[in-house]
């Protein structure tokens, strides 16, 4: 995977009255298209989890039958040539999702694990287990997390003229991402993230280790409550919503994260949160072919 410049991904700018009313600007940096597989903000999480891999060794990593993460790193380890196992979540189905199919078509080997199993993902007695059946292998955490992930999400903000922003948005999954950015972003900015899984609710939460530092968590803000229920959770109010944001701006997104994200946006607006003149740089972290999960038609687009 190449190193991307500013010039492989478009920054959108939102023109709406909404926005304007406030005396706010508003752009989109389209990390979506950085990539057809390796979508958005995956590319940075795997980028130096792979270069910390020892050479050859085979790559394994865990993820839910419509995990993103997975077929990204299928895809990836394919293109490096590296051997690639998936650790899926839940009973092997009769029918694999599609984006199982697709990180099978990758070559990725399929291990199905029980959720209660699953749950134990990261437990060191769970991992010495994997390592003992899988010699050699690199493992990378759930969603690419870790710290690699975390510093990989850093180079983000080398895509956009980051200093010239008061505040950047982005989803919170597991986290690596929104403490990217918040290690990056420079003094003054806020960098808020709206978490997609209930249960986060402070910043301690999502940063367990304490790895950001006092100059850093000055800047980082958490704005819970837009979850829609849990990960996943996409009640027809969210589908609603992403399917009116699409036909007014043409911009897709995805039902576990970037659908919340520009919900809470809009919310966010309505409350007059944002100081006039503010300039807001909200990033598209992909992942939409997690919507291959929903029935034909649920979508416009």
């Amino acid at each position: 995977m190449n190193q991307p410049s500013l010039a492989d991904v478009p920054i959108e700018h939102l023109h709406l009255p909404e926005l304007a009313a406030q005396q706010l600007i508003a752009d989109v940096l389209r990390l979506d298209l950085l990539h057809p597989v390796v979508s958005g903000n995956k590319w940075f999480k795997l980028q130096k989890h792979f270069r910390q891999a020892p050479p050859h060794a085979p790559i394994l990593t865990f993820g839910g039958p419509w995990s993103n993460h997975i077929v990204a790193t299928a895809y990836a380890a394919k293109q490096a040539g590296r051997n690639a196992i998936g650790i899926i979540r839940g009973e092997r189905p009769v029918s694999l999702s599609a984006t199982l199919q697709e990180a099978l078509s990758y070559d990725m080997e399929l291990e199905f694990l029980g959720r209660h199993d699953y749950a134990a993902k990261a437990q060191p007695s769970f991992l010495r287990e994997l390592s003992r059946r899988h010699t050699g292998a690199y493992i990378i955490p759930e969603g690419g997390g870790g710290l690699p992930g975390i510093e990989g999400s850093e180079d983000i903000l080398r895509l956009a003229p980051a200093s010239e922003y008061t505040h950047i948005l982005c989803a919170v999954g597991t986290g690596s991402t929104w403490m990217g950015l918040v290690r990056a972003a420079r003094s003054g900015t806020r960098v808020l993230g709206i978490p997609v899984l209930k249960g986060m609710t402070a910043i301690a939460d999502v940063d367990r280790e304490g790895l950001l530092t006092p100059a850093e968590l000055d800047r980082a803000v958490l704005v819970p409550g837009f979850h829609f229920g849990g990960y996943a959770r996409h009640p027809q109010e969210l589908l609603d919503f992403m399917n009116r944001f699409y036909d007014r701006l043409g911009i897709p997104t995805d039902i576990v994260y970037t659908g919340k994200l520009f919900y809470a946006l809009w919310k966010i607006v309505d409350s007059h949160f944002f100081p006039a003149r503010s300039r807001l740089l909200i990033i598209h972290t992909g992942g939409l072919q997690g919507n291959r999960s929903l029935t034909r038609g649920k979508l416009i687009f």
